[in-house]
């Protein structure tokens, strides 16, 4: 009976994850707001700050001294991250509108929910990072099929570990302004000191330390190591291995905190 009863478990968890999944990604192309939101402000980002910053700004980064294309890494890590704050303020609203409930007393593993929310903002975080990837390839960009494989899987693990810090911040709250503040308070930070406007070496001693302590700056310079190959020092394995450790630590995180934190009733 142990084995047909593990069939069954590990059958309800994939079947669990593929629907939460599907929901999650129907959801944000139904939501046409979302896809601009996402999509939109990076690129304003990007046109803009490197516009303003660009002709004073210098790096020995990518090589080229181009701020367009130094900031190019940032600006999807910025993707991934609008992508996993509008994926997981979800959480508040099925909260409220009930489903969340459902799906906790439904006989699917709670692990299941964690790994669908986690998925959902991942795929539709790398889809959109690889379409403007795309886009921009006529920029100069590099593309190898060993670069495109090393872009894919950091922007996914980016945005496994990403969605999940979204999660962790929004699963035990109740209120979407209560999550507005809290992203204003740590995620925008986390991004603005992953060295994605400018470089750790040309900072102060203090901020160069917080830089290099930010779990995202190690990703990011994976990015550019991919997007330019031969123009950064950065070494891949333990840069990768931080990036892989991170992003398990936080799912792991994130499946705890689902089992024993009781969800709040609207």
């Amino acid at each position: 009976m142990e084995p047909r009863t593990s069939s069954i478990a590990s059958g309800s968890f994939g079947l669990g994850v593929y629907t939460l999944w599907n929901r999650e990604v129907v959801r944000f192309l139904r939501q046409k707001n979302r896809v601009v939101g996402a999509l939109g402000t990076p690129l304003v980002f990007w046109f803009l700050i490197g516009s303003g910053v660009g002709s004073s700004f210098r790096t020995g980064g990518t090589g080229s001294g181009d701020y367009f294309s130094y900031f190019f890494p940032g600006m999807l890590l910025l993707v991934v991250l609008f992508t996993a704050i509008f994926s997981t303020i979800s959480l508040i609203e099925d909260r409220r509108e009930g489903f969340l409930q459902a799906v906790l007393v439904a006989p699917v593993p709670r692990s299941a929910v964690v790994a669908a929310k986690l998925l959902g903002g991942m795929t539709l975080s790398v889809l959109q990072c690889l379409l403007i990837y795309l886009l921009a390839l006529p920029l100069g960009l590099h593309f190898s099929l060993g670069s495109f494989a090393l872009v894919v899987v950091t922007l996914c693990l980016l945005g496994l570990a990403l969605t999940g810090i979204g999660y962790l911040l929004a699963w035990p709250l109740d209120s979407v302004q209560g999550y507005h503040a809290l992203m204003n308070l740590l995620l925008m930070p986390l991004w603005l000191l992953s060295g994605a406007l400018f470089p750790p070496n040309g900072s102060v001693g203090w901020m160069r330390a917080i830089i290099h302590a930010n779990p995202l700056y190690y990703g990011l310079e994976l990015l550019r190591a991919a997007l330019w190959p031969g123009r950064s020092s950065a070494p891949l394995w333990l840069f990768g291995a931080i990036t892989l450790l991170f992003t398990a630590a936080v799912g792991l995180a994130a499946v705890v905190i689902t089992d024993r934190v009781r969800v709040k009733h609207p």
